[in-house]
This record gives C-alpha cells, structure tokens and sequence, in this order.
C-alpha cells in the first residue's frame, strides 16, 4: 500500500496534472500594488516598509504574519522596480547637467537641471 500514493504522484507528474516547480521558478500568485508612477512607487514603498516593519516588531510571527510578510513583498518589488527605472533615468539627467555645466551651457543646465530636480523632488522632498 505504500507504493500507491508514488504511483499516484507519478501518474499524476506523467499526465500533467502537477508541475513540479524549478528550484529557480516562483509561483506568482500575488500581484503587488500598482506603481505606474514615482510618487505612487513611493508612496507604495513607504507604506509597505512601515507594514513590514509592525509585522516585524512582533515577537511571535504567526502563519498569518508570515502570509502578509509576503504579500507585502510582491508590492515593495513593483515599487523598487519602478524607483530603479525612475533613478536610471534620473542618473542619466544628472549627467546631461553634468556635462553641460562642464561646457558653460547654461540653457542646458536650466533645462536638464529643471527636470533633474523635478525627479529627485519626487523621492527626498
């Protein structure tokens, strides 16, 4: 009789009934608040880290902590991904200021700067 639930998770692996998972695949069963822009991923992220952290504090994390730990983590990973794009772009713009201090232009240096701090503003007020 031991045997039967092998064959069964055999048959059933055979058939396509069960995947096995890839130790390198993650079930994606939650999706993460939306940040379609840098104040919400901000926003996103601040909320999220300050749930994190109260969860944190507890002394005992129950199965129901541990469940909203990693909900949480799928909204933290949209908002960094959309900071990381945004602070890319915005490295990318600190340069252009950059070399356009570099060659006394000051039009550039108004214009890139502008947008410079229009995106920087967004994360550190």
């Amino acid at each position: 009789m031991r045997a039967l639930p092998f064959f069964v998770a055999a048959a059933s692996l055979a058939t396509g009934l069960v995947t096995p998972l890839l130790a390198d695949e993650r079930p994606d069963h939650y999706e993460g608040k939306p940040s379609p822009t840098l104040p919400i991923a901000v926003r996103n992220f601040s909320e999220a880290n300050t749930e994190l952290e109260t969860l944190l504090a507890n002394s005992d994390l129950s199965g129901s902590d541990l469940g909203r730990v990693h909900e949480l983590t799928y909204t933290l990973e949209v908002a960094l991904q959309k900071i990381d794009d945004e602070l890319d772009v915005l490295a990318n713009t600190l340069e252009s200021v950059h070399q356009a201090s570099e060659k006394a232009q000051a039009g550039a240096v108004r214009k890139q700067g502008s947008a410079y701090l229009g995106t920087a503003r967004q994360l550190i007020p």
